[in-house]
């Protein structure tokens, strides 16, 4: 026996060095394995819960760029996210077809948040500004977005937008009623007559 510490299994003999090495590449892995599926898990969040998700290439951005960035989005209530293609593909799971996973090649990462258009809009809005960062893509749930449809998506408006017009709508004929009842009563009469006539004819 040498002096190295070695430990015998039936008739092999392995040094304790090994056995450790070994054992470290085992733990690291077994770690490895729960990251990649604690992001997989994380990833499926964000493609459930996202209004729409555009894919993106930010290849050449600065740091401060990519923070730039992610100021405007998160003013706007979105995120942007560098991802792992096969880490996104997994969390896919085929849901979006090989179009959509054909987004995920090279340096991709993803702008997104709760709001359909709000991505759409920052994204598309950087890549004119930048020539380093492009438009790819997107998804909305299972359906595979192209450039153009991600540039259209950006000309809607936004769900603070809308819901102004909604309440806007909401409160238009109830101001034209208050403006009646505050009239004269002969103007109130000359309104209702008006009425009763158009149901008559």
């Amino acid at each position: 026996m040498s002096a190295k510490l070695r430990l015998s299994f039936g008739q092999v003999v392995y040094p304790a060095c090994a056995l450790l090495r070994a054992s470290n590449l085992s733990m690291e892995t077994a770690m490895d394995r729960a990251q990649k599926q604690e992001a997989i898990e994380s990833l499926k969040g964000v493609f459930d819960g996202a209004g729409a998700v555009v894919v993106t290439h930010y290849l050449g951005l600065t740091v401060a760029e990519m923070t730039d960035l992610r100021g405007r989005l998160r003013e706007q209530g979105a995120q942007l996210q560098v991802v792992k293609n096969t880490l996104v593909q997994k969390a896919l799971n085929g849901s979006v077809g090989e179009a959509g996973d054909a987004l995920f090649k090279g340096p991709v990462a993803i702008a997104f948040g709760p709001d359909v258009s709000a991505a759409a809009k920052v994204a598309t809005q950087y890549a004119k500004d930048n020539e380093k960062f492009t438009v790819v893509g997107g998804l909305m749930g299972e359906q595979v977005l192209d450039k153009a449809s991600v540039t259209a998506l950006a000309a809607l408006p936004s769900l603070d937008q809308l819901r102004a017009k909604l309440i806007g709508l909401l409160q238009a004929p109830a101001t034209k009623i208050a403006g009646v009842l505050q009239a004269p009563g002969a103007q109130i009469a000359r309104v209702i007559g008006a009425y009763a006539a158009k149901d008559a004819a």
